[in-house]
């Protein structure tokens, strides 16, 4: 079969065996997957990465202990916890310490024909759920945790820094939940993805305004963004971290703590909770597609991702 394969910061493919299942896993066929800033972070030199990345994905099982999963579409959850240690009886699996991260950390990720995952993390898909928007619960999960760890209100105004993808999800999520979003980037044709969801676009090329609100989402994946995100936020305002960068970022916290603001982390989110939406015509997600490569042109995929501007890169088994 052929694989994805990242190391040193190249991209290049391989033909390997197809995987064993261990019982309790699910063997999968990919069908569609989408390249994220994390993937383009990992090429750059995130967690030291060397193997098989890709962790959003659309599969069909190909043979499962679970007989009426066979041929069924899926996508999956990238956390493989340990199910034993007090993290992971507390329900917060995701944060298991022993865990491995499809296609992130010890666990060989989805840009290949065929690989397996644990049963217990595969979600059902509707039949007639189109792969393009179906591509797309991992990341809308991501967007939709906002909403799982800090209460805003319904009416109330956000602001989201970044456009990319992450960023239009978050957007627009959070314009589904009823919230007043106004989006600041510097791509017009990005942002007006957002605008037709029904999001305020703003450009961010001139000064952002200062102390304007009470949250503030950071999803630029750039190191300048926590900064810019922190100055916008009002005093005893709530700054929700968005972004993954390779590398250390320097914060000046004086502000944060003088102005007293909450900084939370944000990483992935429920699939139970961003499933319901995929189908939602008000999601743009069709138009944040940028382009689509067949797996075996994995490199100029990920040329065309890191490409300033991209939306996203699937890859078609």
């Amino acid at each position: 079969m052929l694989a994805v394969h990242l190391e040193n910061g190249l991209v290049t493919t391989r033909h390997l065996p197809v995987p064993q299942r261990p019982e309790g896993y699910a063997l999968l066929r990919l069908l569609l997957a989408g390249i994220c800033n994390t993937d383009l972070e990992l090429q750059r030199g995130y967690y030291g990465f060397a193997g098989i990345p890709g962790h959003e994905f659309v599969a069909e099982v190909v043979d499962a202990d679970r007989r009426d999963l066979i041929g069924r579409r899926v996508a999956g959850e990238i956390n493989l916890a340990c199910t034993r240690c007090e993290w992971c009886a507390r329900g917060l699996g995701r944060h298991c310490p022993n865990r491995t991260v499809l296609g992130i950390v010890n666990q060989p990720g989805a840009f290949q024909e065929f690989f397996v995952l644990p049963e217990r993390n595969l979600h059902l898909l509707p039949g007639d759920l189109p792969l393009e928007r179906a591509v797309f619960l991992e990341p809308l999960a991501a967007a939709c945790e906002i909403l799982d760890q800090v209460p805003i209100p319904a009416g109330e105004r956000v602001a989201v820094l970044g456009d990319g993808k992450l960023g239009l999800l978050i957007a627009q999520v959070l314009q589904l939940h009823g919230c007043r979003v106004h989006q600041y980037g510097r791509h017009p044709e990005k942002l007006r993805i957002a605008a037709a969801a029904g999001v305020v676009s703003e450009s961010a090329a001139g000064p952002l305004p200062a102390a304007a609100y009470d949250f503030v989402i950071d999803a630029t994946g750039s190191p300048e963004g926590l900064r810019q995100a922190a100055a916008m936020t009002r005093p005893r305002g709530t700054l929700i971290l968005k972004s993954t960068v390779h590398g250390t970022v320097a914060i000046d916290t004086a502000p944060i703590i003088v102005n007293e603001i909450t900084l939370v982390g944000s990483r992935c989110g429920r699939f139970e909770v961003a499933l319901p939406l995929l189908p939602d015509p008000r999601l743009r997600l069709e138009d944040m597609v940028a382009a689509r490569f067949p797996l075996r042109a994995a490199p100029a995929a990920f040329a065309r991702a890191a490409e300033r501007g991209t939306l996203k890169v699937l890859l078609d088994a």
